[in-house]
Formats: structure tokens, C-alpha cells, sequence
């Protein structure tokens, strides 16, 4: 427990995996070696056949409010008005034990960082099918009130935590701290850092808040509600929302195995219209959807209402704005927002993105990759389209709702 913040300070958040594998040594095998190494280290992989044959939905989450739709789906009973079985989820505390456990066919339906898709598939020739965003937005970058940084460009000799190398957090931290005149490096805290250098380390999300409280990290860039915690206990404050930076970001993605959505279309159709009706009615009750997911409701993230309603509502420009952490407040934006619909034009830019970003591991897998490939072979359209169609509450009222032109801008 941080004698700080009260915040419990737990060296096993990511929990420890199948035969022993600590957190660290996941993060080690999965960054050297990928999925394949990892799940060798294991004793192998069951098929995901499992999940196919599974008529019952399986859901993995980590608690933050990215999972929103999927808990909103079962918890309100939408899988249930679609005609499915589903068992509550699952909480996993880390990134690694979650793609481990969807990877063998312990669950058939998960949220992803966007990227880690792409390195599934890619690297490591995993069957994943991405359905559907998850949200937009919905995370940001924290530091420590005593840290002494005010911008991007003060993160020279400060270590910082991202949630996973393949992750959204971890390019749009990059990109600013590029732009800022700032390196980012990978190496042990013990080590010195040049005044022009950051040092990065993957940090499971539930530790963040009281690695912060107790100064052993200056800022972390998190989803929710790791932020909100930030500010309410750990003496942080926003330094910068990342939609702030990348407007209506992906930040996690909606996940199922390729064999089950090819073997099981009209139950992959039932799931995703039970996931886009989660997100039209997440996005028109943010509060009640908080109070709902908290530890005094349904108990699906252990924090209380008040945390989490500060993560899913506060966004209020004329306080954020005074410090920087909104600058465009004209794009009209939330805290965190809800829309299905994967836009192309956005995982053509991750891809992008991910040859400019450090990471640990081999990334050789990412030069080959065409980015307008991967916008077709790894996203699935065709179900999340049909249930926009049988919700269309929310969609932009554009003249093409289903394409976009991404903006970034620091």
C-alpha cells in the first residue's frame, strides 16, 4: 500500500500467468520473442478453435473504461436481447495475461490496444479479426505535481510509464516528445539519461497511480480511470489529453478471433449489435453509466462513482484549458467518447505511426507492412456496419459517415 495515496501497490497486477510466468517475465518474452515465444514459454497454445465452438460469450477486460461497451453489454442484458449466453467478464489486471488468455481460447470477445492487433497479426501470424472501436479518446498523459514538467519539452532526464510498447499511448507520447526536441529511450532506470532524454517503461495500468504517488516514475500516459486516480490521489495532474492531440482517437479495439467470425456469422452479428447498442447508450449516459460500472454498482472496476465519473465526464475547458491540457477545445470533444466505426484512414496512420515509435522487441515485421493492406485484411466492416444500421443513434451526420480525415496536431 502507497503510504502516499493509500493506493496499493501491487507487484502482482498483472497476476502471474499460467507455470509461474511472472509480470516481468511476460513483458520480457513478449517483447523479445512475441506471442509464439510467449506461448512457448508456456507449453504451447490451445487452438482458438475452443472459442469457435463456443456458443457462450467469454469477455476479457482490463479494468478501465475502455471496456465500457462490452461491460455496458452484459450488465444491461443487451447480449441477452440478442438471443446470447454470456458469463460475466473477466477482469485481467495486465496487457500480456490478456492476450495470452484470448490467444488461447479462454475468451472469444476482448478489448485491444489498437496495435496490438496489428503485431498479433502480423508478427506473430495470429488469427485476430478487429470488429469494431471500442471508443475514442479516453486517456491522457499525467506527471507529478512536484516533477517539475509543464510541457513536452520538460520531459528531458524523466522516466515515464506507457501501458504496453504496442499501444496508442506509447505512439502518441513518442510523437510529442519528438516534436518537443525530446529522445525517447528504452533502458533501466539506473542508467543516466542525457537533458534531451525520456525513458520509457511498460507499467501495468492499475500501478501507475502509486508508482507516481510514491516518485518512482514523473508522469505515465493511461486510459481511464488511471488518470482521474491521478489527479484525485496521487498527487498528478493532466498534463494533456491525448484526444487533445490525435482528435477522437482509437484507442482500444473490439476483438475476436478470425475462425469464429468465419464459422459463426450470425452469432458474431448478435455480438456486435449488443456492442454498438452498449456505445449509443454509453455515449448519451456518461454519469449513469459510471455509477453503473463502479464499485458502488455493478462492481465491474474496483473504483468508486466518483472516480469514474470524473473520468468519463470531466473535460471542462475553461479549467483544463488553463494549464494546457485542452488547446482545442473548438473540436468538441469529451473526456472519453463512444463510436463504433473503424475508420480506415485511422489504422492506415497507426500503421504508419508504429515505424516511427520505439518499442522493445523485434519490429522488423512492421517495414513490410502496407498500411492500406492492413485497413482491409485486418478489420472486419461488415458486421459493425450492419449494427450501425440497426442503431444509428449518434453517427455523424456527414455526408460519408464511414471515412474521415485524421488530425493531429501538439
Amino acid at each position: 500500500m502507497c503510504e502516499h495515496c493509500g493506493i496499493r501497490l501491487s507487484h502482482g497486477a498483472f497476476g502471474r500467468s499460467a507455470r509461474g510466468v511472472n509480470r516481468r517475465q511476460a513483458l520480457d518474452i513478449l517483447a523479445a520473442g512475441g506471442l509464439a515465444a510467449f506461448g512457448a514459454s508456456l507449453g504451447g497454445f490451445n487452438s482458438a478453435a475452443r472459442a469457435a465452438d463456443d456458443e457462450v460469450v467469454r469477455i476479457g477486460y482490463l479494468p478501465i473504461t475502455d471496456a465500457t461497451a462490452l461491460l455496458v453489454a452484459h450488465g444491461m442484458g443487451f447480449f441477452k436481447d440478442e438471443g446470447l449466453e454470456a458469463e460475466r467478464p473477466t477482469l485481467i489486471r495486465g496487457w500480456p495475461p490478456l492476450v495470452e488468455a484470448f490467444a488461447a481460447g479462454k475468451f472469444n470477445l476482448v478489448h485491444l490496444l489498437n496495435p496490438i492487433p496489428i503485431w498479433m497479426r502480423y508478427n506473430n501470424h495470429y488469427p485476430v479479426k478487429l470488429m469494431a472501436w471500442a471508443h475514442t479518446n479516453g486517456s491522457s498523459v499525467v506527471v507529478g505535481q512536484a516533477s517539475g514538467i509543464n510541457s513536452f519539452a520538460d520531459f528531458g532526464g524523466k522516466q515515464v510509464a506507457v501501458p504496453f510498447w504496442y499501444s496508442m499511448h506509447n505512439i502518441v507520447l513518442q510523437y510529442a516528445l519528438r516534436h518537443s526536441g525530446i529522445k525517447p529511450v528504452i533502458q533501466s532506470q539506473g542508467q543516466s539519461l542525457a537533458p534531451h532524454e525520456c525513458n520509457l517503461q511498460v507499467m501495468a495500468p492499475p500501478e501507475m497511480p502509486a508508482a507516481l504517488a510514491a516518485k518512482k516514475i514523473d508522469g505515465y500516459i493511461v486510459a481511464e480511470p488511471f488518470d482521474a486516480l491521478g489527479e484525485l490521489k496521487a498527487g498528478g495532474r493532466i498534463l494533456r489529453f491525448t484526444g487533445d492531440i490525435w482528435k477522437n482517437h482509437p484507442c482500444c479495439v473490439v476483438c475476436m478471433h478470425e475462425e469464429v467470425v468465419e464459422k459463426k456469422k450470425e452469432w458474431s452479428q448478435k455480438v456486435i449489435n449488443a456492442l454498438v447498442r452498449a456505445e449509443v447508450y454509453a455515449a448519451t449516459h456518461k454519469k449513469d453509466v459510471a455509477q453503473f460500472l463502479s464499485a458502488q454498482g455493478e462492481h465491474y472496476l474496483p473504483l468508486s462513482a466518483p472516480v469514474i465519473e470524473r473520468a468519463m465526464t470531466d473535460y471542462d475547458a475553461s479549467i483544463y484549458g488553463k494549464d494546457g491540457a485542452i488547446k482545442h477545445p473548438q473540436w468538441g470533444l469529451g473526456r472519453i467518447d463512444f463510436q463504433p466505426w473503424p475508420y480506415p484512414s485511422a489504422t492506415e496512420m497507426m500503421v504508419s505511426a508504429m515505424n516511427e515509435t520505439l518499442v522493445g522487441g523485434d519490429t522488423t515485421f512492421l517495414t513490410k507492412l502496407d498500411p492500406k493492406f492492413v485497413s482491409h485484411d485486418l478489420v472486419n466492416y461488415e458486421f459493425v456496419r450492419n449494427a450501425m444500421s440497426k442503431y444509428p443513434q449518434g453517427q455523424e451526420s456527414t455526408s460519408d459517415p464511414f471515412s474521415r480525415t485524421e488530425v493531429l496536431s501538439l
